[in-house]
């Protein structure tokens, strides 16, 4: 059958349409199915249109605990004087401490105004080499050639969202929402000079006045230059003060000020469960041990069982009708113990005797 789908007249025809074919001719050979069976037993089944391979892309997972060591940067477009206009905003961020460490309104997105954004920024900011990760999503401007050349050249790693996950790039997204939700925030801009003036405005109250529920309710610029601790003691004070004066109005406990920021997180990684096997101990082994000598198979129902309950070849012999008996051990741990044909109809037998024993 294989020699006849090599064939040259029916090698390009599927298995439904040389069973068809053969039939025509007056012969049968094999079924559909069968076909299909003896390709696939040759790996000469497949897809045969050229199918695109979607890579894994691994989850970014950056941490920060001190500014200027992981930006994250995106670009959002704001609505112009008429349909289909647009003006493009970048906004570099600090995660950190949420700083708006630079920001660039133009009439169009390019890779080249992207790049000396970065560059003046990072000037800027002192930032040196090997010192920074720049975190962005996988937009033009950002997977661009000059972009990257830059950074390699200024000693700063780049990192990239994963295709289609909005999370892995959370506080640009979140500053966005910041401003597009402001009660000011237009429906449209009349002008790029109009929306100029309104990004201007925005990022001074964002960095200066803005206490941010994600810092400690403490503005961005104050974690960002190093004042948040010495505003944090001088709150703690207000509070010990009020605490002093009138201590029946916090009923709980001592009133403390929310902490500023240790470590920040983009995809915290998951923790792996450690777990581990204690198996208990009896004094001929463990209990697997002795249940096998016994014709006996445990299944532990957990992992978790206190080793300092000794169990003896004697605890077995609780076994009941049903094919399962439940040990509570400390009431953490339950083997399970299926009873042997041979056993249970010993037990069977046993109470049917003490039965015949007590109608007498």
């Amino acid at each position: 059958m294989l020699d006849l789908l090599h064939s040259a007249r029916l090698a390009d025809k599927t298995p439904a349409e040389v069973y068809a074919t053969l039939l025509d001719e007056g012969l049968y050979v094999c079924s559909i199915r069968t076909m299909y069976r003896i390709l696939a037993a040759e790996h000469e089944v497949r897809e045969r249109r050229n199918q695109l391979r979607h890579p894994q892309y691994k989850k970014p997972e950056l941490l920060a605990t001190r500014p200027n060591q992981v930006w994250s940067w995106d670009i959002t477009k704001l609505l112009g004087p008429a349909k289909w206009t647009y003006f493009y905003l970048y906004v570099i961020l600090d995660i950190f401490s949420r700083y708006v460490v630079g920001w660039m309104l133009a009439s169009r997105e390019n890779a080249h105004l992207a790049q000396r954004l970065i560059r003046q920024t990072i000037i800027r900011q002192d930032v040196v080499a090997d010192q920074l990760v720049i975190h962005s999503d996988r937009g033009p401007a950002m997977k661009s050639h000059c972009v990257a050349q830059l950074l390699a050249t200024l000693g700063v790693t780049k990192s990239h969202s994963r295709p289609h996950v909005s999370n892995d790039n959370p506080f640009s997204e979140s500053q966005f929402k910041t401003m597009k939700y402001r009660p000011d925030f237009p429906d449209r801009f009349a002008s790029q000079h109009d929306a100029l003036q309104f990004c201007q405005g925005f990022f001074d109250w964002y960095n200066h006045e803005h206490y941010h529920s994600g810092i400690g309710m403490l503005t961005p610029a104050m974690v960002h230059y190093g004042t948040a601790d010495a505003i944090l003691d001088q709150r703690q004070r207000v509070l010990d003060t009020a605490h002093a004066a009138h201590p029946e109005r916090f009923v709980n406990k001592r009133p403390r000020t929310m902490p500023g920021p240790t470590e920040v997180w983009i995809n915290r990684p998951t923790p792996t469960p450690q777990t581990e096997n204690h198996p208990a101990h009896t004094a001929n082994g463990t209990i697997s041990d002795v249940a096998a000598k016994n014709g006996l198979h445990i299944s532990l129902l957990t992992n978790k069982i206190d080793s300092t309950r000794h169990l003896t070849p004697a605890d077995y012999a609780h076994c009941n009708q049903k094919s399962l008996t439940h040990f509570d051990i400390n009431r953490e741990e339950e083997p399970v113990l299926p009873v042997p044909k041979t056993k249970l109809k010993e037990i069977q037998y046993t109470k049917l005797q003490r039965q015949l024993s007590q109608t007498r």
